[in-house]
C-alpha cells in the first residue's frame, strides 16, 4: 500500500520554508529530513504519522488523542521519542502544524 500523499502534500506545504528540507522513502513511506534527520514520515492505514520528538516530553506528547509509542513489529520499541499518530487526529491543520512544530523542535538538537 502506498503512503497517503494528500497528508504528503500537507506536510511538504508545512515544511516547504525548511532550507534542508529532503524526501526520503523509508519505513514504508516517505519521509521528511531536515539537517538530515528525520522530522516525520508520512505512512499508510490509520498509522498516518511517525514523528520523531524529544523523548523526555514522550509521555506528554502520548496524552494527546490518537497517538502511540511506536514500535518496529510486534513489541520492539523504536525507543523513546518515537510517536505514531493516527489518521484522524490530523484532519486540522492545527492538529499537524503541532506535531511538526514538536518534531522540529527537537530536530535542532538532535543527533543524527
Amino acid at each position: 500500500m502506498a503512503y497517503d500523499e494528500l497528508l504528503a502534500d500537507r506536510v511538504r506545504d508545512i515544511l516547504s520554508d525548511q532550507e534542508s528540507l529532503r524526501e526520503q522513502k523509508m519505513f514504508g513511506g516517505l519521509a521528511f529530513m531536515v539537517r538530515d534527520k528525520m522530522v516525520v514520515c508520512v505512512g499508510t492505514g490509520n498509522r498516518a504519522l511517525l514523528v520523531r520528538v524529544d523523548g523526555v516530553r514522550e509521555p506528554e506528547y502520548l496524552e494527546r488523542d490518537g497517538t502511540d509509542h511506536a514500535v518496529m513489529g510486534q513489541g520492539r520499541s523504536m525507543g523513546a521519542g518515537w510517536i505514531t499518530v493516527d489518521a484522524n487526529a490530523l484532519t486540522g491543520e492545527t492538529a499537524l502544524e503541532f506535531w511538526i512544530a514538536a518534531a522540529l523542535e527537537h530536530n535542532t538538537t538532535a543527533a543524527g
